[in-house]
């Protein structure tokens, strides 16, 4: 069965006019909508394991929007509002190709509850090469220091550069939907990470993989992100906390680091795993990880972020995140044997030292 479409031009029309009675879906994986996305649009990301139980009919599709904010917009608006999906190009409906996708799966079920649901002809690239104006990039695409590699001062090599499997420019390379595996994620250990006996540093395909979080014990899960869900949180099984932290300059994630440090105590008092993840495991929820270990072990900066490096090669936390934790560092009142100040009393990293480094591949905390 063919299903009814809406134009390009249509939609400019509404967006034109405030768009007060359109709800827009973006249905392309997360890194794509993270790139760039048609302006009100809401993204809607499906791990594969929740689209078949979507498609079983075990899940509601409110239950799939990432975040609360967007729940509730969903909920107000889709019984009477026009809802618009589109993914990254779908030009005419052929029921063999589609009705598997998504864009498929999520109209079928729209329109099944009474929605007045439709597809745009052409999707993203048809209208952001029309009408450019209605595209807004997403945070992590703000400058190209964000998705360019570019080496930085300091920190055994810390860099700015994107990575990891998906997309997100954690530079979080990809999204909680595809593709499965990426030529970086095969080249490094097998995830999720771990740093301490009970805490481990994943990504978000981690964080939706039971038999992973079976295998650790991981009972908490700390979702270092603002938009990917909580997969298994009405299962009763797991106990979450969400950090709704983008990947990008402006963002303050030290606000949260006592309620994130808690919540990992918290974990290893019930003697239960921890999983931190953000979308590809290298910025974010290092970010947190790094704050953590220089709380509860009084490790400097420099020695906390190489002790998680030589665990995890790949991590590459933005520089006001790393900022961010040199403040925490004071706050502490620790001090980095390896800091140095140039004549322009500007802060440097050099390779930190190992000295107070000494068992903490065996550590157990009490």
């Amino acid at each position: 069965m063919a299903m009814p479409s809406k134009s390009a031009r249509w939609l400019q029309e509404e967006l034109l006019s405030g768009g007060r009675s359109l709800l827009l879906l973006d249905c392309r994986p997360q890194e794509r909508y993270q790139v760039s996305h048609i302006e009100m649009a809401i993204s809607v990301t499906i791990p594969s394991l929740m689209l078949r139980r979507l498609k079983k009919g075990n899940l509601s599709i409110r239950s799939v929007i990432p975040n609360d904010r967007d729940k509730e917009r969903f909920a107000r608006r889709c019984p009477a509002d026009t809802v618009l999906l589109y993914d990254e190009a779908t030009l005419d409906w052929q029921e063999k190709h589609v009705s598997g996708s998504v864009l498929g799966l999520l109209l079928h079920k729209l329109r099944e509850d009474g929605c007045q649901a439709y597809y745009l002809r052409g999707g993203y690239n048809k209208f952001q090469l029309e009408y450019p104006e209605h595209c807004e990039p997403g945070l992590d695409n703000a400058s190209p220091s964000e998705t360019l590699p570019a080496p930085v001062l300091g920190l055994g090599g810390l860099r700015i550069s994107s990575d990891c499997s998906d997309g997100e420019s954690d530079r979080e390379p990809s999204s909680a939907t595809e593709p499965e595996e990426s030529p970086i994620l095969m080249n490094h250990s097998t995830f999720p990470v771990q740093i301490l006996p009970y805490l481990y540093l994943g990504c978000a395909k981690d964080s939706s993989n039971l038999d992973t979080l079976a295998k650790y014990n991981i009972k908490y899960i700390l979702n270092v992100t603002p938009n990917l869900p909580n997969m298994f949180e009405h299962n009763g099984e797991f106990k979450y906390k969400q950090i709704p932290i983008s990947d990008h300059w402006s963002q303050n994630l030290s606000q949260f680091f006592p309620e994130a440090i808690s919540f990992i105590d918290e974990a290893r008092s019930n003697k239960c795993g921890i999983l931190v993840h953000c979308l590809a495991g290298i910025s974010r929820s290092v970010t947190v990880t790094v704050a953590y270990l220089m709380q509860k072990l009084n490790l400097s900066l420099n020695d906390a972020y190489d002790f998680v490096k030589r665990k995890k090669s790949n991590i590459s936390p933005n520089f006001n995140f790393m900022g961010q934790l040199l403040d925490f560092e004071r706050t502490l009142g620790l001090k980095s044997p390896c800091e140095i100040r140039s004549p322009a009393n500007q802060l440097y990293f050099t390779t930190p030292t190992s000295h107070n480094l000494f068992q903490l591949d065996s550590l157990e905390l009490t």
